[in-house]
């Protein structure tokens, strides 16, 4: 096999289609596989990762492939699975595989090419092997340390240089820079052990005395070190070396004399970044209630006819307990399970008691986590896969966000969505821009998995694929322990206004439920989707309003670092001292945010611990952990917070949830605003009366007989779902149309308009009335470039996948086109 030519298929990522045909070198036969990351030229200077998706012997006709330059893997770091699933995710979302490639991989995996040469830290100087051109660059690089590919040819003064770094790399000269700053490195820690020598009784007696006389404090090193090792369970050789200097309050000096005289050696261990933890009791201690076990056997006959189940399930009715339940199972079978939530903060608390059940079996994967410590999760997964996982394996429960589909399972046995209705399971933007629901049901049936799909208030189209029997519906309508639904009222802030009783942002009857409550010692979560602290601020004069230079938008006022900002592109400015149209000093604040929330209540309230959770106060790794640890140990009353404080957290003494302004909610310009607006209503009222004491739910609001907020008010998710499939289906919205938008974006307004007509007649010629458009969306100007959008509905048949390549068809011809090549379009099927 060593002398057969071989090509390698191999997938770049980039947005670009399809694959790139690389001849194999006979020396590499035997390494290059599927699954592998293989170093290549892509055109004249770049250098990239790719994977190899296949090998073959098909000699291409057109061209002369490029060579594999080296193999990075010594074995595959991804499988046949993922590469299926990669490929129905850009079909389906009508993407590049090579964009779901630079999505799913961790970017420690990735090599990107600025493609810099520097030298081998092996080099020893010798140069006589070298020819001529190579013996430049190696002189030239050891000079100035780095090169770019352009600077080495302008050296050997050529063009294509790439064969040639390629023979300076097999003879170990140089290396491409960016293997040594991104590849990826296991963490090693230094451990300290006796040498053979000083193992020895005696020997081990006469340092002790020599010590005793002259090195007290390289004594009081050793003297620790012999204490550390004897006072374990069981004697060890080795000890942490940052363990040894604290336990010994030393400095390294001491140490490093120890060294030089043979007493000590080290020895570096290959360790975890990851937390280890250890499971603390069994599922069996897990009693269910009489409802709880009636959906589960449901859940388990559901899954004996059809691959997906929805658990519709009231806020605090035990739906973790029944996941525990079925997970149990699962790794009892000896598969994998991969448990979904939206957001970064659920995993907080869900991460705990999913591990004081299972322990080291749970593995956490999400975008918070360092590009090293995804890596050493992806392995973990790539060794916990095969036919069947051992008893005692890690990782074979992995809990994330949307990021954590694309992990390489082997052996998926369940498949687990909570808080399925979310919209943070949509990936907006870069491409893929995917539904990770949708997305997991398919990766579930690709592995004959089952998928669990779980909610309080289930999205509109997931409930009606479980009245019309395309997938199981399993209910329980009532809390655990038999704990009310908490009782919701209405704060009526026409009325309050019109009485002059309200302050700042709080309606009277809100503040003295908040009062009531805090002399209880009992806890308030205030929700406000609008993070900041005023919205706008505007001229009491002329009624200028600060907006950003690239989006058509307001700017933000933040009130802890004193600054205008853009929630599109993070632009910032300082905030003018009097109004830049007309001069006048009286700069007014309109609306408010969590931040302003926050400040005022300190105000009313100076004695309440208030804490704010939103984008702002969780930006680090374990912001998110800390305050939701802070208000579970009691230690803030006061819990202000976006969307994050209404996703499935546990929380035992909140009595008051108040929702500030509803009427936000409901006016959004958009067909699932309705929908919307009750879920997040529904979802922050289930925070309230959690354990034994019923809870009081505050909705503020102008308009209190809206119809949604009565269905909020009445917990009646089905009148809900019906007069929205009524109105859906007159207008050809989901769940009886599939909606795909394509966004023609520019940096000139006129070009926009221009390009997007002509985009849309095109559409019009074969999709007829299905596409409407185009229109400018509310924020028309994002980062300095002009959108305008087109929407095609489709009616759900067979057709429908002809009916997108037609699209795809449409939008290459009309990229071709000299005259509209510069336009972008961005394409979204499944927009939410």
């Amino acid at each position: 096999m060593d002398r057969i030519t071989l090509f390698a298929e191999v997938l770049l990522p980039l947005p670009i289609p399809g694959t790139f045909t690389y001849r194999i070198p006979f020396e590499m036969n035997s390494e290059v596989t599927a699954g592998k990351r293989v170093v290549v030229q892509f055109g004249k200077k770049k250098i990239y990762t790719g994977l190899v998706k296949s090998v073959h012997q098909k000699i291409p006709q057109d061209y002369i492939p490029k060579y594999v330059l080296s193999v990075l893997d010594s074995s595959p770091v991804v499988n046949d699975i993922q590469f299926g699933f990669w490929d129905w995710i850009a079909d389906y979302y009508m993407c590049h595989a090579g964009e779901v490639m630079n999505a799913a991989l961790p970017s420690a995996l990735k090599l990107a090419s600025e493609t810099r040469i520097v030298q081998h830290p092996d080099f020893d100087g010798e140069t006589d092997h070298l020819n001529e051109k190579e013996y430049l660059i190696a002189e030239a690089i050891d000079i100035q340390k780095t090169l770019t590919i352009s600077e080495v040819s302008r050296i050997v003064e050529y063009k294509k240089v790439i064969p040639l770094i390629k023979n300076l790399i097999e003879k170990r000269i140089v290396l491409v820079e960016e293997e040594l700053r991104d590849r990826y490195r296991p963490k090693v820690e230094t451990y300290v052990r006796l040498t053979a020598e000083y193992r020895k009784e005696e020997n081990l007696r006469k340092v002790f005395d020599e010590l005793e006389k002259r090195a007290f404090k390289q004594l009081e090193v050793l003297m620790t070190f012999m204490r550390m090792t004897e006072s374990l369970d069981k004697p060890v050789e080795t000890v942490k070396r940052t363990d040894l200097l604290k336990m010994a309050n030393s400095t390294p000096a001491p140490m490093t004399a120890l060294i030089k005289k043979g007493v000590f050696e080290l020895d570096e261990k290959e360790s975890s970044r990851l937390e280890s933890f250890d499971a603390q009791t069994s599922v069996s201690t897990i009693v269910l209630t009489k409802k709880q076990e009636e959906a589960l056997e449901t859940i388990k006959s559901g899954f004996e006819n059809k691959n997906v189940v929805l658990l519709h399930g009231v806020t605090s009715s035990g739906k973790t307990e029944i996941y525990i339940k079925l997970i149990q199972e699962t790794i009892e079978q000896g598969r994998q399970v991969l448990f979904l939530l939206p957001e970064i903060a659920l995993t907080t608390q869900i991460i705990n008691r999913l591990r004081k059940f299972f322990g080291d079996k749970v593995g956490v994967y999400h975008s918070k986590y360092n590009e090293f410590e995804r890596v050493e999760i992806w392995n973990n997964v790539v060794k916990s896969g095969g036919e069947k996982i051992k008893p005692d394996q890690k990782y074979q429960i992995i809990l994330g966000a949307r990021s954590a589909l694309f992990l390489p399972y082997s052996n998926l046995g369940l498949v687990i969505v909570d808080e399925e209705h979310d919209s943070s399971y949509k990936q907006y933007a870069p491409a893929p821009r995917y539904l990770a629901r949708d997305s997991a049901i398919v990766l579930a049936q690709m592995h004959k998995a089952k998928t669990l799909l779980g909610s309080a208030t289930p999205c509109v189209e997931s409930y009606f694929n479980a009245s019309t029997n395309k997938y199981a519906l399993a209910e329980i309508d009532e809390r655990y322990g038999g704990v009310q639904m908490p009782e919701i009222l209405v704060a009526d802030l026409k009325n309050e206004t019109r009485r002059k009783t309200m302050k700042s942002h709080f309606s009277s009857f809100l503040l003295k439920n908040i009062e009531e409550a805090l002399e209880k010692k009992e806890q308030i979560i205030l929700f406000q989707n609008r993070r900041g602290f005023s919205l706008r601020l505007e001229c009491e004069t002329c009624n200028w309003l600060p907006t950003c230079k690239n989006c058509d938008v307001t700017l933000i006022y933040h009130k802890y670092n004193n600054q205008l900002r853009c929630h599109y592109c993070g632009y910032s400015t300082r905030v003018p001292e009097r109004c830049p149209e007309c001069g006048f000093t009286g700069i007014k604040m309109k609306g408010f945010g969590t931040e302003k929330i926050e400040d005022d209540l300190s105000i009313i309230l100076p004695k309440a611990n208030i804490m704010r959770m939103d984008l702002d106060t969780t930006r680090s790794k374990n912001a998110y952990q800390k305050i939701i640890s802070d208000f579970e140990e009691h230690r803030i009353d006061i819990l202000v917070g976006t969307q994050m404080v209404t996703k499935g957290l546990d929380f035992d003494n909140v009595s008051i949830v108040g929702i500030l302004n509803a009427d936000n909610l409901i006016s959004y310009p958009d067909f699932r605003s309705f929908e919307r607006s009750f879920q997040l209503m529904a979802q922050v009222s289930g925070r309230a009366g959690r354990k034994a004491k019923r809870g009081k739910v505050i909705i503020q609001t102008y308009n209190p007989h809206h119809t949604v907020i009565r269905y909020v008010i009445d917990n009646n998710y089905d009148l809900m779902f019906r007069s929205q499939l009524q109105e859906r289906n007159q207008f050809k919205y989901p769940p009886f149309y599939r909606i795909i938008e394509l966004q023609v974006q520019h940096k000139d307004a006129n070009f926009v308009n221009a390009a997007s007509f002509e985009l849309a007649t095109e559409l019009k010629k074969f999709l007829g009335k299905r596409v409407l458009g185009p229109e400018y969306p509310i924020v028309s100007r994002i980062k300095n470039l002009y959108l305008k959008n087109i929407l095609v509905k489709l009616e759900k048949s067979d057709k429908i996948h002809d009916m997108k390549e037609k699209i795809a068809e449409a939008i290459f011809f009309f990229n071709t086109q000299s005259k509209y090549k510069a336009a972008r379009i961005v394409v979204d099927v499944d927009p939410l």
